[in-house]
């Protein structure tokens, strides 16, 4: 791509590489944005191979199938990259064309491509077969000793996930769950779904996760009850400290009787007293709202 960028003059380079750059930073997250971004690189550079092939691809990830497949076209023109054959395929299915599908996986390119595109394009090839009803042939064509391959890469999962599925699909359950468990087991990123078809076929349910925010404003709404609760129970336990102050002061001012020397400093408070015991009802109800009560 930076040779290409090189055949442009240098302001104009500077503003595509921006967008490229852009396209590339929300590809995961916005394909759409993405998208946009690769479309005024094009604008701006139709001529460089590298920039079709970014419009094809975001266009392909946005969903937008028919600009998609005119631009892997373009791209296998210009540069003679052949690896976008499997998208393009997919690309004829999204757009409820099975059968031309089926016709790009007969490209004489196709044993020039990597395995990974090999093995992309033929899951393509099955699906295109189950949308013509075709399920039986799906699963032949699947049936590869690629499935039983020690090999952590990420076609793997993919693969063993579209043989679960057209299992499924013929009614071949016990097979199913066999393959969907597979497929889990080398998902470490859960990207196919298959721990949940698994989960699914065995009757299990995932539970979602979103609902522990009810379950914290449930927690809540119990703990401002409870608060509420203290708070009428702790009425009586005020009055009743209030006749203690009484009795305490009743003895404060005995002593001031028996000691008509004493300072003013040593009588005692009523004020300090209600405040002592309004820091304990206080604190209690701390505890109780922290879900620690003693």
């Amino acid at each position: 791509m930076k040779l290409e960028l090189r055949s442009l003059p240098r302001t104009l380079a500077d503003l595509v590489a921006q967008h490229l750059v852009a396209s590339g930073r929300f590809i995961d997250d916005d394909p759409e944005l993405a998208y946009q971004h690769a479309r005024t690189a094009r604008r701006l550079a139709s001529r460089l191979g590298g920039v079709r092939e970014a419009v094809a691809i975001t266009a392909y990830l946005a969903e937008h199938y028919d600009e998609a497949l005119t631009e892997f076209r373009a791209v296998r023109r210009m540069t003679g990259n052949h690896e976008v054959l499997a998208m393009m395929a997919d690309c004829e299915r999204a757009l409820g064309r099975p059968d031309k599908a089926l016709a790009l996986t007969k490209d004489k390119h196709v044993h020039d491509l990597s395995e990974a595109t090999q093995i992309e394009l033929l899951i393509v090839a099955a699906g295109a077969r189950r949308d013509l009803g075709q399920t039986r042939a799906a699963i032949q064509m699947l049936d590869v000793p690629e499935l039983t391959k020690r090999t952590r890469a990420e076609w793997l999962p993919r693969l063993r996930y579209a043989y679960a599925d057209a299992l499924a699909e013929a009614g071949r359950t016990d097979d199913a769950l066999v393959w969907f468990h597979r497929a889990a087991g080398v998902d470490g990123d859960g990207l196919t779904g298959a721990a949940e078809r698994a989960a699914e076929l065995e009757g299990l349910e995932f539970t979602d996760l979103d609902e522990d925010d009810t379950i914290v404003e449930e927690y809540f709404d119990d703990t401002d009850t409870t608060a509420e609760t203290l708070a009428e129970l702790t009425g009586d336990d005020a009055d009743d400290a209030g006749t203690d102050d009484a009795g305490t002061d009743d003895v404060a001012d005995d002593s001031t009787d028996d000691a008509d020397d004493a300072d003013d400093a040593d009588d005692l408070d009523d004020t300090d007293a209600d405040e002592d015991d309004s820091d304990v009802v206080a604190e209690a109800a701390d505890e109780v709202s922290e879900g620690r009560p003693e």
